[in-house]
């Protein structure tokens, strides 16, 4: 088992190139960033300045997505990171997500999702490529050198998306609730993918998005916001944590702002135990108990996406270290 940390670029690059080696000094194995348009730094910057500091951390996209920029120039951008730190990057890529909405962008199609990922890998191995892959189009295109064949994760929850990844990439980063029904379904879906695919290999991490902290109830409170995501998102794994259908007509329908982070008005409808029905949230013994569970359910990895203020963030990401690397 493997474990990483999910970070935003919401802090100097240079701060952050500082807390990349904190993470690396924990004993992390992986580290990802999101891609999250206008609400965070740029992810190409945060990664190279993340991987600059470190020496063994793998670092990753979390997630980029084919409408926002040309394939080539994502193609371009991991190439160029993938020399400067061979083997330690990771390209993490989905259909899109909330940010996109200010720019007038509805979520890709998983159609698109799959010919960009063609795109990046013709173009990694060297091949000159024409005509159109998903929303990009080329004409004798080819980059200066070849990058290899670079691992490519797929963010997923629902269905259709969990089986397409288990079909075309070499993994998959995990969105879904952390409860024995979410995980099974994720699973199946993914196996069944799998069945159908080419790739050699392939890796499972779950994003454990909360707080772990001494104060239970504020650890709760700071993950009840990404809850709120679920109806929006993941409808399907709300509705197996429970969530009846009413309710997630409700979160939906007052769900405020673009990132989860302002959730507003529809986190206050989440109630404490769907919260740690979904959540990674509670005090380090809570978590301790979920993450011993996590490790019996065919997962390669588990990564915790730290919520809340910079200080409750790094309390969390310490104590996870503490209840997963040194047990």
């Amino acid at each position: 088992m493997r474990y990483g940390v999910t970070l935003q670029g919401v802090i100097p690059p240079v701060e952050f190139g500082e807390l990349a080696r904190h993470v690396e000094e924990l004993g992390y194995d992986n580290l990802w960033i999101t891609d999250s348009s206008l609400h965070a730094g740029d992810v190409y910057v945060y990664m190279t300045t993340a991987l600059i500091a470190t020496e063994r951390l793998v670092v990753g996209s979390a997630v980029t997505n084919p409408l926002t920029r040309h394939a080539g120039i994502t193609a371009n951008a991991f190439r160029s990171l993938s020399q400067l730190a061979p083997g330690r990057v990771n390209c993490g890529i989905a259909v899109g997500d909330r940010p996109l909405l200010e720019f007038e962008m509805k979520m890709a199609k998983l159609k698109n999702l799959t010919e960009t990922i063609d795109a990046l890998r013709l173009l990694w191995a060297g091949e000159e490529i024409s005509g159109e892959f998903g929303s990009s189009r080329f004409e004798g295109a080819k980059l200066l050198s070849p990058a290899g064949d670079l691992p490519v994760y797929i963010a997923a929850s629902g269905p259709k998306t969990l089986t397409t990844t288990g079909r075309v990439a070499d993994g998959v980063i995990l969105l879904a609730g952390l409860f024995p029904e979410a995980i099974e379904f994720a699973n199946q879906r993914l196996d069944e993918g799998r069945a159908d695919s080419t790739r050699p290999s392939f890796d499972r991490t779950a994003f454990l998005y909360g707080a772990i902290d001494e104060d239970r109830q504020y650890a709760i409170d700071v993950a009840r916001p990404i809850v709120a995501w679920f109806p929006q998102t993941a409808p399907a794994h709300a509705r197996l944590a429970g969530m009846d259908q009413e309710l997630i007509d409700k979160v939906v329908e007052i769900y405020q702002g673009g990132e989860f982070q302002h959730a507003g008005d529809a986190a206050k409808l989440i109630s404490d135990d769907f919260v740690t029905k979904v959540a990674f949230a509670g005090t380090p013994a809570d978590v301790r108990e979920k993450v011993e569970w996590l490790e019996t359910q065919h997962l390669d990895a588990l990564t915790v996406f730290p919520l809340g203020d910079p200080e409750t963030r790094l309390r969390t990401i310490e104590h996870f270290a503490e209840v997963s690397i040194r047990r």
